[in-house]
């Protein structure tokens, strides 16, 4: 595009430069929303596996632990299956800015519906409108950074870092605060709170979003006006097939974690179909192949990592001493742990990156370390297997989630950028959505492996899974070479 068209100019692009932490200005100004989406999603999510078992006399629903696990798992799982379709109305329809904006509109409303209608009425709305809503975001947000740099801009990496930092601020304070409401007065006030950061985000960024490069607003493969009235009644159909099938009984309450990780699974599937049958460079192919292994380690490190939301929870219930000088702290305060690592170390991290410069490790390793060092935490709940009520320290917790956070770092901010830099030029906002297929997938299988989770059986549950992930971890770190050829120059 011509800078008449108005993209930004080179100059433009040197002027806004080193503004925010060493970063392109407007990155402070997706910061912002992607924090306070941060701390209503993580607020209302900090509550919601309590809110799904807790009895009725203590504000909750009163469900089987295991449905609950499964429930939460679906729901998170299809948080991130739904960036397809803000990816795909991105590419095709609005572009990326456009769907950020209006997807914020759509979460807010999904915790007001949590907040303000109670029992399941308010449960279905609420977390339908969410998951929709914080798909379009995710995918979009990202996509967005991405437009702030050139391919090639070592500062790539150090930023996305820095956008993380946003995202952890966010997921640092809204189980806090949200986890000490719903203690106190109750579980709706903690999602009204939810809400109300939510709002604040949004009138943040509608400030902003002048500032924000032409690339954002591109819209790169225009869905044709002809094909309008196809897609409306495919889209029509799929919620009839849904409505249908929950009607009769197929999709259930006690399933719905398997049914978001078999959607999931055939969703990648036809996307990577339909990304590689497209008329692509011989070059943008090879990446996506690149890719694929990628895709593999995520998944195996999502699936242990998510269930910070479903074991952990349960855990801190019953096996964790949270006595703290003599008062019992909030069970969802123990989701604050890992964001106030990753608010510490983030800046670290990207401080390490852009020091080592080309001399860093190259992304299939961050992915094999950060695979890898997720199974050791989980083996480092062995040596508390077994224990009674309130018998693991708050300080081995921490410990654990400390390891937590470097596996993560290793991974999914490296994860986010890489994705953006092997996208195919007409497939960007849709390649991000694949990235997060892979939280979509991870985070559903967490639900369903959560189901098996006992404290009698523990000891094989932690041992197997974290086993399961360094073997994986050690096979992508000798396929690196051969990752990195298809990689085609990216790093």
């Amino acid at each position: 595009m011509s800078a008449d068209a108005g993209a930004p100019t080179d100059t433009t692009r040197h002027e806004n430069e080193k503004t925010f932490f060493g970063q392109p200005r407007s990155l402070a100004n997706i910061f912002g929303v992607e924090m306070w989406e941060r701390f209503s999603f993580y607020g209302m999510q900090g509550i919601l596996l309590l809110y799904l078992y807790f009895g009725v006399t203590e504000g909750g629903l009163a469900m089987p632990k295991a449905v609950a696990a499964g429930i939460v798992g679906a729901y998170g799982g299809a948080v991130y299956l739904s960036t397809i379709i803000g990816a795909w109305i991105a590419d095709r329809l609005l572009g990326s800015e456009r769907v950020l904006f209006y997807s914020a509109i759509v979460i807010m409303c999904g915790h007001l519906s949590l907040a303000l209608i109670p029992g399941f009425g308010g449960l279905g709305v609420g977390l339908v409108l969410i998951a929709v809503g914080s798909g379009g975001l995710k995918a979009n947000a990202t996509a967005v950074v991405g437009t702030l740099y050139d391919e090639h801009d070592p500062r790539r990496d150090a930023g996305f870092s820095i956008f993380y930092l946003g995202i952890n601020l966010g997921a640092f304070l809204g189980p806090l605060l949200t986890g000490l409401l719903q203690s106190t007065i109750g579980f709706h006030y903690g999602f009204g709170l939810a809400a109300l950061g939510m709002a604040i985000g949004l009138v943040q960024y509608s400030f902003g979003r002048k500032r924000l490069p032409a690339e954002a607003s591109v819209v790169p493969n225009r869905l044709p006006r002809s094909r309008y009235v196809l897609w409306i009644c495919i889209a029509v159909a799929g919620v009839a097939v849904i409505v249908v099938l929950t009607l009769v009984g197929v999709i259930r309450a006690t399933n719905l974690s398997l049914v978001v990780i078999v959607v999931t699974i055939v969703a990648a599937v036809a996307y990577f179909v339909v990304i590689l049958s497209s008329n692509l460079t011989d070059v943008e192919r090879s990446r996506v192949y690149a890719f694929i292994p990628l895709f593999v380690a995520s998944t195996a490190f999502w699936s242990l990592y998510q269930q910070q939301f479903t074991v952990v929870t349960f855990y801190s219930d019953t096996r964790l001493n949270r006595d703290l000088f003599g008062w019992d702290f909030p069970i969802s305060w123990v989701q604050s742990i890992n964001p106030i690592f990753i608010i510490i170390l983030s800046g670290v991290f990207a401080a390490i990156w852009t020091k080592l410069g080309e001399r860093q490790p190259s992304t299939p390793i961050k992915f094999a370390l950060g695979t890898a060092i997720m199974g050791v935490a989980f083996l480092l709940f062995l040596p508390f297997a077994g224990g009674g009520e309130n018998s693991t320290p708050l300080i081995a917790m921490v410990g654990i989630l400390l390891v937590f956070t470097v596996a993560e770092l290793l991974l999914s901010p490296v994860g986010l950028s890489v994705t953006t830099k092997l996208a195919p030029k007409h497939f960007h906002a849709q390649m991000v959505a694949l990235f997060f297929l892979t939280v979509a997938l991870g985070t559903a299988l967490s639900g369903q492996l959560a189901e098996l989770y006992s404290p009698e059986t523990e000891g094989w549950y932690f041992g197997i899974l974290g086993a399961i992930a360094i073997v994986i971890g050690a096979i992508l770190a000798l396929m690196a070479p051969m990752i990195r050829r298809l990689m085609r120059g990216v790093r």
